[in-house]
């Protein structure tokens, strides 16, 4: 079984996990996202409950034609205290906390929000309902944090490394999962693909 985790397009805000839609420039990605995925069978496609996500997936479907399945457990990890602020803020009331979470010695709670555990610990409902289902080619869109905690948690990584994964995880990238059912195992075979963007600079958050 292939799983494809997608990070949704990008959003219309700078601000912390705040609850948007896609910008311009998340729309053309997610049609870029589109055309790609057209020859890799999808057969079920599931997203997260959150509007970018949501958005995200209802492009890609212009193109897959399926049902759309949303799961509240798969959306973007909880930043507590930092939602809603923006860079500046975060580094002026949190800037410990920033310092400290990179060290990478702790799966570190966010103030007021999640670790990567219970993330990985809720996303699980629906890896579970997916693993254990028939189909072959599922397309998942998430988020970033979900991304990592997954990845680390299946592959059994020490969770506190989980930013390691990637300086920064592009919008639409996919990251690759197989299944053996015989195995009961998963294999990592893509991270952070953003094959479709190349060549279009603006569209990296590595040119942002």
């Amino acid at each position: 079984m292939n799983i494809y985790l997608i990070r949704h397009g990008r959003q219309s805000s700078p601000l912390c996990n705040v609850n948007v839609d896609l910008a311009e420039e998340g729309k053309k990605q997610a049609h870029l996202l589109g055309r790609r995925l057209k020859s890799y069978n999808i057969d079920a496609l599931y997203s997260s409950n959150l509007i970018r996500a949501v958005e995200t997936a209802g492009i890609l479907n212009e193109y897959l034609k399926l049902d759309h399945i949303i799961r509240e457990d798969i959306r973007e990890i909880s930043f507590g205290f930092l939602e809603g602020k923006s860079n500046d803020e975060i580094e002026k009331e949190f800037g410990d906390f920033k310092r400290k979470q990179l060290l990478l010695q702790e799966d570190l709670p966010y103030p007021g929000g999640e670790c990567g555990r219970e993330v990985f610990d809720r996303a699980m409902e629906t890896v579970g309902e997916i693993i254990h289902s028939d189909k072959s080619n599922v397309a998942v869109v998430t988020h970033g944090g979900v991304i990592r905690a997954l990845v680390s948690g299946l592959l059994g990584l020490d969770m506190s490394k989980k930013l390691l994964l990637g300086i920064s995880l592009e919008n639409t990238s996919i990251t690759h999962l197989v299944y053996s059912k015989d195995r009961e195992r998963f294999y990592l075979q893509r991270f952070n693909d953003y094959a479709h963007l190349e060549g279009q600079d603006e569209l990296l958050r590595v040119n942002l």
